[in-house]
C-alpha cells in the first residue's frame, strides 16, 4: 500500500489542475450566492484587521478549529458548538466554511458567541496554505463537519501532533464507490483521524474498509437528527407569523417545498393548483435550496398563472404563493407548514434532508430520489414516520389525503418524531468524544 508521503505527492500534483478546472465555475456560483471578491484572502490564510482582532481577542488556551462545508453543515457544527460551550473550561471555537451561505450562518454564530467563535472561510487544501492556518490558529483540535476530509488539513494538523475528529460522518453513496476505487491512495489518509464519530452502527464497518482504524470509530448518532436544540428560533417564528398575517397566508393550510431544486417548483406549483380547487384556502411555499433562483421560480410560476411573491418583495400585497429567496431560515418555515415535502427527490439524485420538518412534528412526503440518506428514510418508512411516493405523479393524491385527514397528518407526524429519538444525546455524546492534545 502507498505510504502517507506517495499519497499526498499524487494528490498536490493533482490539485492544481483541478483547482483550475473548477475555478470558473466556482467563481461564477460564488457571485450567484453574493459572495465577496476581499473574502478570498481568508481562504489563503490572509485576514482582515477585523478579524484579526477577533481571533486576538478568543482565550488560546483551549482553541478548536472546526471546518464544514454549506448550510446543513453548519447547522451540525452549531449544536454541537452550543454543547461545546458548556464544557469546563470552555473552548474557543475558530469555525471555517466554504461557502458563502454557509459564510453568513457562521457569522450569525459569531455574533450571538461573540468572544468564543470566530467564522471564516475555509482554506484551500494547498500544503503551505494548511501550514499557515495551522502556525497562525494554533489549534488545540480540528474538528470536521460529516465528510470534509482534506489530506493536507488533516496531515498538517497531525505533523503539530493535533488531533483531528471526523463529527457526524458521512458517505455519500457516489463518494463511497469513488473512495473504493481508489482505495489504496486514500487509505493512508484516513488513518490519520484520531476519531470517527458516525451515525448508525452499519457505518463502522464501512468506514474501517476505508482504512480507519475499527477502535477509532464510535456510533454516536446522527447530530443533525438530534431532538436536542432542534426547535426553531421563536423571535423568528413569530416573525413569520407576522408577515403570514400581512399576507393573507395566516390561519391557512400550508404546503411546503423544502430545498426545493430545479424543475420541481414547476411540478409542485401545477399539483398545488390542482389541490387548491379542492381546498380554496391552501397556500403554498416555497424554499428553494440555492435562494437566488428565486426570480426564476417567480417568473416559471407566474407563466402558470400563479402570482407569487417573493420573500424579499415582502410585504407589497396579499398572496397564495410565497418563495422564499433568503437563508437560514427553513427551519421556522418549516415551523409554520401544515404539510411538507422535500425537494431533490424528484427530478434530481440524493434528495435533502427531512429531519428537520420532522422534528418540526410535521408530515413529510418525499419523491423515489432520497439516496443521500437511505440509513433516514429506511428509518422514517418503517416506522411510519414518511411518506414516499414512486414520482410526481403520485403526489397530488397522497396529498389529498393529508389534507382531507388531520389526524393522518398528526399520526404520520408523531411516528416520525418518535423514530428519531433513537437519536437523541448524540450532540452530547459526539461532544464528549472531541478529543484534546493534552488527552
Amino acid at each position: 500500500m502507498p505510504t502517507r508521503r506517495l499519497s499526498l505527492a499524487l494528490y498536490n500534483a493533482l490539485l492544481p489542475l483541478g483547482l483550475l478546472f473548477m475555478a470558473p465555475a466556482a467563481l461564477v456560483k460564488m457571485r450567484r450566492r453574493h459572495g465577496r471578491w476581499q473574502d478570498f484572502g481568508q481562504r489563503l490564510g490572509f485576514w482582515s484587521l477585523p478579524k484579526r482582532a477577533a481571533l486576538a481577542a478568543l482565550p488560546p488556551e483551549n482553541l478548536i478549529w472546526m471546518h464544514a462545508v454549506s448550510v446543513g453543515e453548519v447547522g451540525v457544527a452549531r449544536k454541537l458548538i452550543t454543547e461545546l460551550l458548556k464544557q469546563t473550561p470552555a473552548p474557543s471555537i475558530v469555525l471555517t466554511v466554504t461557502t458563502p451561505t454557509g459564510y453568513r450562518l457562521a457569522e450569525e454564530i459569531e455574533r450571538a458567541r461573540q468572544g468564543r467563535v470566530v467564522a471564516l472561510y475555509s482554506p484551500l487544501d494547498l500544503p503551505w496554505v494548511a501550514r499557515r492556518f495551522i502556525h497562525e490558529l494554533r489549534p488545540r483540535r480540528l474538528v470536521l463537519v460529516e465528510a470534509e476530509v482534506w489530506p493536507n488539513i488533516v496531515a498538517q494538523a497531525t505533523d503539530a501532533g493535533i488531533p483531528v475528529t471526523l463529527v457526524n460522518a458521512r458517505l455519500s453513496p457516489r463518494s463511497e464507490t469513488r473512495y473504493r476505487r481508489f482505495h489504496r491512495l486514500v487509505a493512508p489518509v484516513f488513518q490519520m483521524l484520531t476519531r470517527v464519530c458516525v451515525q448508525e452502527p452499519e457505518d463502522v464497518d464501512r468506514w474501517a474498509s476505508l482504512g480507519v482504524e475499527r477502535q477509532r470509530i464510535t456510533c454516536t448518532g446522527s447530530i443533525k437528527y438530534d431532538p436536542q436544540g432542534s426547535a426553531a428560533d421563536p423571535i423568528q417564528v413569530q416573525s413569520f407569523t407576522d408577515l403570514l398575517q400581512t399576507l393573507g397566508l395566516a390561519g391557512r393550510p400550508l404546503l411546503l417545498a423544502a430545498s426545493s431544486h430545479a424543475g420541481e417548483e414547476r411540478e409542485l406549483a401545477k399539483v398545488f393548483q390542482s389541490l387548491a380547487t379542492r381546498h380554496p384556502t391552501l397556500g403554498l411555499l416555497i424554499v428553494p435550496r440555492h435562494y437566488e433562483r428565486g426570480p426564476g421560480v417567480q417568473a416559471e410560476l407566474q407563466a402558470l398563472g400563479l402570482p407569487a411573491l417573493l420573500r424579499s418583495q415582502a410585504p407589497a400585497g396579499r398572496t397564495d404563493v410565497l418563495i422564499i429567496d433568503s437563508t437560514g431560515e427553513l427551519k421556522a418555515w418549516q415551523q409554520l407548514a401544515t404539510l411538507v415535502v422535500i425537494g431533490k427527490s424528484f427530478l434530481a439524485q440524493g434528495g435533502q434532508n427531512p429531519a428537520e420538518a420532522v422534528m418540526a412534528g410535521k408530515p413529510v412526503v418525499f419523491g423515489p430520489h432520497m439516496e443521500n440518506f437511505k440509513p433516514l428514510v429506511s428509518l422514517l418508512l418503517s416506522s411510519g414516520g414518511a411518506i414516499q411516493v414512486a414520482g410526481l405523479n403520485e403526489l397530488e393524491p397522497v396529498l389529498e389525503s393529508l389534507l382531507a385527514d388531520p389526524a393522518r397528518r398528526d399520526a404520520l407526524a408523531q411516528a416520525g418524531r418518535t423514530a428519531l429519538m433513537r437519536h437523541q444525546g448524540a450532540t452530547q455524546r459526539t461532544a464528549a468524544l472531541v478529543p484534546g492534545r493534552s488527552d
